[in-house]
Protein backbone atom coordinates (compact mmCIF):
# COMPACT_ATOMS: atom_id res chain seq x y z
CA UNK A 1 0.00 0.00 0.00
CA UNK A 2 1.53 3.23 -1.03
CA UNK A 3 1.63 6.59 0.81
CA UNK A 4 -1.39 8.13 -0.96
CA UNK A 5 -3.44 5.06 -0.25
CA UNK A 6 -2.77 4.98 3.65
CA UNK A 7 -3.97 8.54 3.56
CA UNK A 8 -7.09 7.53 1.75
CA UNK A 9 -8.06 4.58 3.95
CA UNK A 10 -6.77 6.36 7.49
CA UNK A 11 -9.51 9.34 6.41
CA UNK A 12 -12.21 6.97 5.51
CA UNK A 13 -11.57 4.69 8.66
CA UNK A 14 -11.25 8.78 11.12
CA UNK A 15 -15.09 8.78 9.44
CA UNK A 16 -15.73 5.64 10.65
CA UNK A 17 -14.48 6.55 13.91
CA UNK A 18 -16.30 9.61 13.72
CA UNK A 19 -20.08 8.24 13.88
CA UNK A 20 -19.49 5.22 15.97
CA UNK A 21 -17.32 7.39 18.93
CA UNK A 22 -20.62 9.27 19.00
CA UNK A 23 -23.51 6.69 19.57
CA UNK A 24 -24.51 7.07 23.23
CA UNK A 25 -22.87 5.21 25.43
CA UNK A 26 -19.88 4.09 23.35
CA UNK A 27 -16.16 4.49 24.34
CA UNK A 28 -13.27 4.79 22.31
CA UNK A 29 -9.70 3.18 23.15
CA UNK A 30 -6.44 1.96 21.67
CA UNK A 31 -6.04 -1.20 20.29
CA UNK A 32 -3.36 -2.86 18.43
CA UNK A 33 -1.55 -2.73 15.35
CA UNK A 34 -2.47 0.78 15.14
CA UNK A 35 -6.63 0.35 16.05
CA UNK A 36 -9.51 2.09 17.87
CA UNK A 37 -11.57 0.14 19.63
CA UNK A 38 -15.54 0.52 20.52
CA UNK A 39 -17.05 -0.67 23.41
CA UNK A 40 -19.82 -0.77 25.59
CA UNK A 41 -18.99 -1.25 29.17
CA UNK A 42 -17.08 -4.40 28.84
CA UNK A 43 -18.30 -5.11 25.74
CA UNK A 44 -16.65 -4.52 22.38
CA UNK A 45 -18.73 -3.37 19.51
CA UNK A 46 -15.39 -3.93 16.99
CA UNK A 47 -12.31 -2.15 16.15
CA UNK A 48 -10.83 -0.74 12.75
CA UNK A 49 -7.36 -0.21 11.69
CA UNK A 50 -5.56 2.75 10.28
CA UNK A 51 -4.78 1.02 7.17
CA UNK A 52 -8.42 0.39 6.40
CA UNK A 53 -9.88 -2.95 8.12
CA UNK A 54 -13.33 -3.06 10.33
CA UNK A 55 -13.39 -6.13 12.28
CA UNK A 56 -16.99 -6.70 14.27
CA UNK A 57 -17.96 -9.42 15.87
CA UNK A 58 -20.92 -11.25 15.90
CA UNK A 59 -22.71 -15.08 17.07
CA UNK A 60 -21.77 -17.51 14.90
CA UNK A 61 -24.92 -17.94 13.35
CA UNK A 62 -25.30 -14.25 12.77
CA UNK A 63 -21.86 -13.80 11.25
CA UNK A 64 -22.73 -16.30 8.67
CA UNK A 65 -25.62 -15.15 7.41
CA UNK A 66 -23.81 -11.78 7.19
CA UNK A 67 -20.78 -13.53 4.75
CA UNK A 68 -23.80 -15.55 2.80
CA UNK A 69 -25.35 -11.91 1.88
CA UNK A 70 -22.05 -10.54 0.87
CA UNK A 71 -22.32 -8.07 3.67
CA UNK A 72 -19.04 -8.88 5.19
CA UNK A 73 -15.68 -11.68 5.05
CA UNK A 74 -14.84 -14.06 7.39
CA UNK A 75 -12.08 -12.67 9.64
CA UNK A 76 -8.42 -12.61 8.63
CA UNK A 77 -6.98 -13.95 11.25
CA UNK A 78 -9.43 -16.15 13.12
CA UNK A 79 -11.86 -17.58 9.82
CA UNK A 80 -13.68 -19.91 12.15
CA UNK A 81 -14.75 -16.90 14.85
CA UNK A 82 -17.85 -15.08 14.76
CA UNK A 83 -15.49 -12.28 13.96
CA UNK A 84 -16.07 -10.47 10.55
CA UNK A 85 -13.72 -8.86 8.52
CA UNK A 86 -14.02 -5.40 6.06
CA UNK A 87 -11.82 -3.58 3.86
CA UNK A 88 -12.69 0.37 3.74
CA UNK A 89 -11.31 1.32 0.37
CA UNK A 90 -14.50 4.36 -0.29
CA UNK A 91 -17.64 6.18 0.33
CA UNK A 92 -19.14 2.98 0.01
CA UNK A 93 -17.45 0.75 2.31
CA UNK A 94 -17.73 3.34 4.53
CA UNK A 95 -21.44 2.96 5.02
CA UNK A 96 -21.15 -0.57 4.99
CA UNK A 97 -18.75 -0.54 8.18
CA UNK A 98 -20.69 1.63 10.16
CA UNK A 99 -23.90 -0.28 9.36
CA UNK A 100 -21.73 -3.12 10.21
CA UNK A 101 -20.59 -1.94 13.72
CA UNK A 102 -24.55 -0.29 14.47
CA UNK A 103 -25.75 -3.88 13.93
CA UNK A 104 -22.79 -5.11 16.34
CA UNK A 105 -23.94 -2.49 18.76
CA UNK A 106 -27.91 -2.73 18.67
CA UNK A 107 -27.31 -6.37 19.66
CA UNK A 108 -25.12 -5.63 22.95
CA UNK A 109 -27.89 -2.76 23.48
CA UNK A 110 -30.56 -5.28 23.18
CA UNK A 111 -29.12 -7.66 25.58
CA UNK A 112 -28.02 -5.49 28.05
CA UNK A 113 -32.11 -3.87 27.88
CA UNK A 114 -32.56 -7.63 29.64
CA UNK A 115 -30.65 -5.97 33.05
CA UNK A 116 -31.90 -3.61 35.42
CA UNK A 117 -29.07 -1.30 34.52
CA UNK A 118 -29.12 -1.60 30.81
CA UNK A 119 -32.82 -1.02 30.41
CA UNK A 120 -32.36 2.11 32.20
CA UNK A 121 -29.34 3.20 30.71
CA UNK A 122 -30.71 2.71 26.76
CA UNK A 123 -34.42 3.18 27.09
CA UNK A 124 -34.29 5.72 24.14
CA UNK A 125 -32.74 3.05 22.14
CA UNK A 126 -35.47 1.48 20.32
CA UNK A 127 -33.80 -1.48 18.92
CA UNK A 128 -36.75 -3.14 17.01
CA UNK A 129 -37.04 0.52 14.68
CA UNK A 130 -33.62 0.52 14.31
CA UNK A 131 -32.98 -2.59 12.47
CA UNK A 132 -36.33 -1.36 10.19
CA UNK A 133 -34.46 1.81 9.64
CA UNK A 134 -30.97 -0.58 8.87
CA UNK A 135 -32.98 -2.66 6.50
CA UNK A 136 -31.78 -5.95 7.50
CA UNK A 137 -32.63 -8.97 5.85
CA UNK A 138 -35.06 -11.64 7.33
CA UNK A 139 -32.41 -13.97 7.72
CA UNK A 140 -30.23 -11.35 9.31
CA UNK A 141 -33.15 -10.48 11.75
CA UNK A 142 -34.11 -14.17 12.62
CA UNK A 143 -29.65 -15.08 13.45
CA UNK A 144 -29.60 -11.22 15.50
CA UNK A 145 -32.83 -12.24 17.27
CA UNK A 146 -31.21 -15.43 18.39
CA UNK A 147 -34.91 -17.53 19.81
CA UNK A 148 -36.67 -14.94 18.70
CA UNK A 149 -36.48 -12.61 21.81
CA UNK A 150 -35.90 -8.94 21.50
CA UNK A 151 -36.91 -5.99 23.69
CA UNK A 152 -38.76 -3.17 21.49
Amino acid sequence: MGDQDKRQAARLVDRVIEEVAAWPHVNTNEHRFEGREFTLGPREVGHVHRWGIVDVPFTKRLRDTLIEEGMTEEHHVVPESGWTTMYVEDDEDVDRATWLLRLSYLYHVNNLKKTPKGAEMFDEIDVAEELDELGISDGVRAAFERRGVMES
